[in-house]
Parts: C-alpha cells; sequence; structure tokens
C-alpha cells in the first residue's frame, strides 16, 4: 500500500479545485449544457464504428427487444438503452433473464430470438472479446470489448476492457443526443467498469478516461469523501464512522493544510486493509460523484442497490424490473 501522507499530498489540489465541479454541474443542470461525444474519446476510438453501425440497425428496426441478466450491471446497461427508446419513440419489450449467479457454472443463458423484431442481448460477464473476433450474429450482443487506450507524453498504450454499461450509454447517446431520459441516466455511464474487478487490481484507465469525459462535460461533480453529504456506511473497510461524523461537521471550517492532516489521520487504518485496493480506495476518498441535488454519490447509491439486491431468481427479476422504472423516472437508484 502507499505511503499515507504522499498519497493525500498527490491529491491535494481536488481540495483546492473541487468546488470548480460544483459551479461546472450545476451551471450545465441550470442551461441544459450539451454531452460531449463519448466515441470521440480514447477507449472509443477501436468500437466507434460498430456502434455507429448498431445505432441505424435499431433506428431501422421496427421494434426492439432488450434482454438483460436480472443484477445490477445489467440493469445499468438495459436502462441506458431504453432511455434512449423513450426519449425516440422507438417501439420495444424488455426482459430481465436469470443472472449467472442463478445458473449451473457449465450453462450459460442462450439469446431466445424473437418471432419479430431486433433482438439486443446484453452480457455484462462474459469473456472480454477483440472486436475482430466478434462473432457476426442476428441480433445485437452487447459485451465487454478489448479496447486500447494511449496514456501520459509517451503515449505508451494499455489495454483494457470497455463495459456494456458504457457501450450502451454511448449507443443511446449516439442515437438521441441529449435526449431528456439519456441526459437523466448519464452520470451512471461508467458505473458498469466500477462494478468489474479491474479496479480491485490495478489503475484502470478506461474508467479513469469516461469518468473524467462524463466530469468535464458535467454530468457530475466529484469531491472529496467529506464533501458528500449522506455516503454510504460501510463502503470502506476500517474506516472510523464516528471519525468521519467528525471531520464532516467541521470541514467548511477547515484550511487546506488542516483538511490533509484530518483526512490523512482518518484513511490511515483502511491503507493495509487487504479487501480494498490502492485504486479503488482512492476512488472512494477523492473522486466521488454526486449528482444534481441529491445528497448520496453515485458509489453509493451502486453499493446500496448492490446490497439490496434479492438473492432468489424470480425475485431478482421482479426488483430489477421496479427498479428500472423508478431509475427511468428519477435518474437515481435510490427507493425502487
Amino acid at each position: 500500500m502507499t505511503n499515507s501522507a504522499s498519497w493525500l499530498s498527490d491529491h491535494s489540489w481536488y481540495l483546492r479545485h473541487s468546488c470548480g465541479d460544483f459551479i461546472k454541474s450545476n451551471l450545465l443542470d441550470a442551461i441544459g449544457g450539451a454531452m460531449n461525444d463519448l466515441l470521440l474519446t480514447h477507449p472509443f476510438s477501436d468500437v466507434k464504428k460498430r456502434i455507429l453501425e448498431l445505432s441505424e440497425r435499431i433506428k431501422e428496426s421496427g421494434l426492439v427487444h432488450i434482454h438483460a441478466p436480472a443484477n445490477l450491471s445489467g440493469l445499468l446497461a438495459l436502462s441506458m438503452l431504453e432511455s434512449a427508446f423513450l426519449d425516440t419513440g422507438v417501439k420495444y419489450r424488455r426482459r430481465f433473464l436469470s443472472s449467472d449467479q442463478h445458473i449451473p457454472r457449465d450453462e450459460r443463458v442462450q439469446p431466445q430470438l424473437p418471432t419479430d423484431g431486433l433482438l439486443i442481448f446484453i452480457s455484462p460477464f462474459e469473456d472480454t472479446w477483440k472486436l475482430e473476433e466478434l462473432p457476426k450474429t442476428e441480433y445485437i450482443h452487447i459485451t465487454p470489448l478489448s479496447v486500447s487506450v494511449r496514456l501520459g507524453s509517451n503515449q505508451s498504450e494499455r489495454r483494457g476492457a470497455l463495459d456494456v454499461v458504457a457501450q450502451c450509454a454511448a449507443l443511446a447517446a449516439q442515437m438521441v443526443p441529449n435526449g431528456q431520459k439519456v441526459r437523466l441516466l448519464r452520470p451512471f455511464a461508467a458505473t458498469g467498469l466500477w462494478l468489474r474487478e479491474a479496479l480491485d487490481t490495478t489503475f484502470d484507465p478506461i474508467h479513469t478516461a469516461v469518468r473524467d469525459h462524463l466530469r468535464e462535460e458535467g454530468a457530475f461533480r466529484m469531491v472529496p469523501l467529506p464533501e458528500v453529504p449522506s455516503p454510504a456506511p460501510g463502503m470502506i473497510p476500517g474506516l472510523s464512522e464516528r471519525m468521519f461524523s467528525r471531520l464532516q461537521k467541521g470541514w467548511l471550517k477547515m484550511d487546506i493544510d488542516s483538511r490533509s492532516a484530518a483526512l490523512s489521520e482518518l484513511i490511515l487504518p483502511t491503507l493495509t486493509h487487504p479487501s480494498l485496493s490502492t485504486p479503488r480506495l482512492e476512488e472512494l476518498v477523492w473522486h466521488r460523484l454526486m449528482i444534481g441535488t441529491s445528497d448520496v454519490d453515485v458509489m453509493s447509491q451502486i453499493f446500496l442497490a448492490e446490497k439490496a439486491w434479492p438473492e432468489d431468481s424470480s425475485d431478482a427479476k421482479i426488483h430489477a424490473s421496479k427498479l428500472a422504472d423508478s431509475f427511468l423516472k428519477t435518474g437515481l437508484l435510490l427507493d425502487a
């Protein structure tokens, strides 16, 4: 794990500049600022042509069927597409399927082609495919894809997986740029990457690139943990909730040096906890994503939604459908 003092000093500029995110986000909310094109970002360079082709294929279809597993990743991806269909008036039917945890390990849910219309089959946790190796099918198969990004002054190439939620968010925006429902769900476009295991081992360049793109367009504001009014408890093992509560109460009265020292003391016990990687801890401490006037950040909403997910397969399908309805109305994963 990283030394506490150096780790905090590397991120201290967030303490100075997080208010800029607040101004940018709220101004964009007020004036209806435009979404930036995800397809112009590095993670989408390899798949841009595919997204454009899928968009046209959907527009040409008279009826679309969306099938996704009844888990949180499936719900998020399906909802991204459904938001575009609601904005454009595309006729569609959705169906939540049994998730991987409810079927034997040696089995896999197979797509069931409808008698009419176009099927979109979403597979959030299927093995990552190289685009050129993805089989051609009668239906649209949304699955994690291997993509490359170039980082730093040397433009060194890094590869990663572009998840199904980000793909569906880009596809939705391509179908209806700045659609009302599409904009409502936009802050969750990077949450599928958050749910994947890449951040549990190392820095994920795909997640960082998509998150920063969304921040720049004002989809959310990025703040340190003490500036979140109501973060979900239990997300950071070893964190003293009592110390955190005291820090929150005094945060606005502190100068930068006092904030750094207090945050260092709060986080120190968590740095050696084996269940949380440094990249994920960094996101949870420095990069909380806030939407509009909600007191609960995006990561907390994801955490609470996962925690409340039913274990029974039938219950999970019903829950997913109700939560999707609520999500599409409010843009939040709360109070389904």
